[in-house]
């Protein structure tokens, strides 16, 4: 399986306890992305991968191995994991070796989502929003022009929305970008969701610089999105 595998692994969490709620995970961190969001964490893995050391597949087989009776199931985030060909074949390697799979995504490519859930090789999606589906408010949120890939996006909120597998929606709140208006509008789109979740944004190596400098949101601030999230969604949860 290793030898056929044409994807590159960047980063690997042993154990977490705050990927995926209310399980044991380790977690996968994949390169590129098709978004350059501004106050993106993960600028290595997005602007420059290929200075990342890559982690050989079977070097992540062991360590899995000892975790197993640890464990619960495996995160593939990134980056953006949809961008990989080979993320079936990933997948499919994950649950071969006995782990639940989680996938992290922006939702640009529900083609590949959908190919996921009909073959069972997801056990759970969380799906960013970056912002209201408009092209000026995704582009700021973003980095890119938006009008591209919003139909996309709406096309994997469907998919989840009317799907049968377990799922979340999450937007991570930044001062400058996500306003309470804003909010609201994400909720309407997704009112009804099965779990929305609210993250406060953190300052620590940004894709741009200059969000380093800016300050998260109080916890007071955080309660008033939430409040608005309820309105239209029962379980809404805030990540400080």
């Amino acid at each position: 399986m290793e030898d056929k595998l044409n994807i590159e692994i960047k980063g690997f969490v042993d154990v977490s306890l705050v990927d995926w709620d209310g399980k044991v995970s380790s977690v996968i961190f994949l390169p590129k992305c098709n978004m350059r969001c501004p106050f993106c964490q993960n600028a290595s893995l997005v602007v420059s991968p290929e200075k990342v050391p890559t982690i050989p597949l079977d070097k992540v087989k062991e360590k899995l191995a000892r975790l197993k009776k640890w464990i619960d199931g495996v995160v593939i985030t990134g980056g953006e994991p949809t961008l990989h060909k080979d993320l079936a074949k990933l997948c499919s390697f994950f649950k071969k070796e006995g782990f639940k799979v989680k996938i992290d995504t922006n939702g640009t490519h529900p083609d590949v989502l959908r190919k996921l859930i009909d073959q069972n090789l997801v056990d759970y999606i969380a799906m960013d929003i970056k912002a209201p589906l408009e092209p000026e408010k995704y582009s700021l949120a973003t980095g890119i022009s938006s009008e591209n890939f919003l139909k996309n996006i709406l096309e994997t909120i469907q998919i989840l929305l009317f799907g049968k597998i377990p799922y979340e929606f999450r937007t991570t709140v930044v001062p400058t970008i996500h306003t309470a208006e804003d909010i609201e509008e994400i909720c309407k789109t997704i009112r009804g969701c099965e779990k929305y979740a609210i993250q406060n944004f953190r300052p620590i190596i940004t894709i741009d610089p200059r969000y380093e400098k800016v300050k998260p949101y109080s916890n007071k601030e955080l309660k008033l999105f939430e409040q608005i999230a309820r309105k239209y969604i029962s379980k809404v949860i805030v990540r400080p």
